[in-house]
């Protein structure tokens, strides 16, 4: 009696899953021309754990005589209320012969059981030709070439993107350079004074300014042996201005005459006293050390020393490493335009190979 009481109850529980299947087929349309495709949508709802499984058919396989499958898709799912999900397929069918063809139910399986389809209709019309004037009909074609194939195009585009990458990139170096202040390390050529004419200039200006009759003594020997120590500095190439009385005659007896290195010696003694000693000299001393001067200048110059001097100009280290910058940008410019100018012949060659 249990055993009866399960079977029924099994009976009983089974039956709304079966009922809870439904197949149905769907056609987008029911006329078509020879050698179009129509779809056949086959849908199936039924649990979401069912294991449905669509007819199959081969690529060219006939579902009747005169209609074949050239294609199908795989299966979709999609879930739905109370566990429910629905399954979907399509097929695109063809045929190549006019007439009314009658497309038999598609039966699906869902969990080992088959289930069908309503039957479907499919009528092939044919294209009407007018086979007493066939001149008006273009005849079959050859078979021809993709006129466009990005196989053979993106090598020219790629290049013409990173052209213009390249050319923007140069523009833009290129106006950076020119808006910047450039940096002129250019080498000068000025006229100098020799080193008599340039002590001579300077003895004439205290002249000019009647320092020799000044009370300002010692003004006017500080001056008077500054002159005489750049002269002797730039004449004979020792620094006399970092060395005392005595060394300068020290350095100068090998080079200079004993009598204007005795007159000098004098000159720098009687200076020496008047800044250190508050030694003080008369007018006609003053005038006898300045004609001193006047005349070891005149007895040690040399005349034909070269009077043009090359002025180089010192740049700082940050200058430097501008002008270097610069350099470096300028060829990266011209490599960028060379490099331009090769793309675009070469993008220009192949479109001319591509098109010809």
């Amino acid at each position: 009696m249990k055993k009866i009481l399960s079977f029924i109850f099994l009976v009983i529980t089974s039956l709304p899953v079966a009922a809870q299947v439904s197949v149905e087929a769907r056609i987008d349309s029911i006329e078509m021309f020879i050698g179009e495709q129509v779809h056949v949508t086959l849908t199936v709802t039924a649990g979401e754990q069912s294991n449905v499984a669509f007819p199959v058919f081969k690529p060219q396989q006939m579902v009747t005589p005169g209609v074949e499958v050239l294609h199908s898709t795989a299966t979709e799912k999609e879930p739905i209320d109370n566990g429910q999900a629905v399954y979907r397929q399509v097929y695109t069918l063809t045929s190549f012969d006019g007439k009314l063809y009658y497309l038999p139910p598609f039966a699906v399986k869902v969990d080992g059981k088959e289930y069908k389809s309503k039957s479907l209709a499919l009528k092939v019309i044919e294209v009407p030709v007018d086979t007493a004037n066939v001149n008006q009909f273009f005849g079959p074609k050859d078979v021809q070439d993709n006129p466009f194939s990005w196989s053979d195009w993106q090598a020219p585009f790629w290049l013409s993107v990173l052209m213009l990458l390249l050319g923007a990139m140069a523009y833009y170096i290129y106006m950076r350079l020119r808006t910047g202040k450039p940096i002129i390390a250019s080498i000068k050529v000025v006229k100098r004074l020799l080193p008599h004419q340039k002590a001579m200039k300077a003895i004439e200006h205290i002249r000019e300014e009647k320092m020799v009759q000044s009370e300002d003594q010692k003004e006017y020997y500080t001056r008077l042996t500054e002159t005489l120590r750049h002269y002797i500095y730039e004449r004979y190439g020792f620094n006399a201005m970092e060395m005392t009385s005595s060394e300068i005659i020290a350095r100068l007896m090998a080079v200079a005459d004993q009598k204007s290195l005795d007159e000098l010696r004098v000159l720098f003694q009687t200076a020496d006293l008047v800044k250190f000693a508050k030694y003080s000299t008369l007018i006609n001393e003053n005038d006898m050390n300045l004609v001193n001067a006047i005349e070891f200048i005149n007895q040690t110059k040399i005349e034909n020393m070269p009077t043009e001097e090359i002025v180089r100009p010192q740049l700082t280290s940050e200058e430097v490493r501008t002008v270097k910058t610069r350099r470096v940008l300028r060829v990266a410019v011209w490599l960028m335009a060379a490099a331009c100018a090769g793309i675009l012949v070469y993008v220009c060659y192949a479109m001319y190979q591509l098109m010809a």
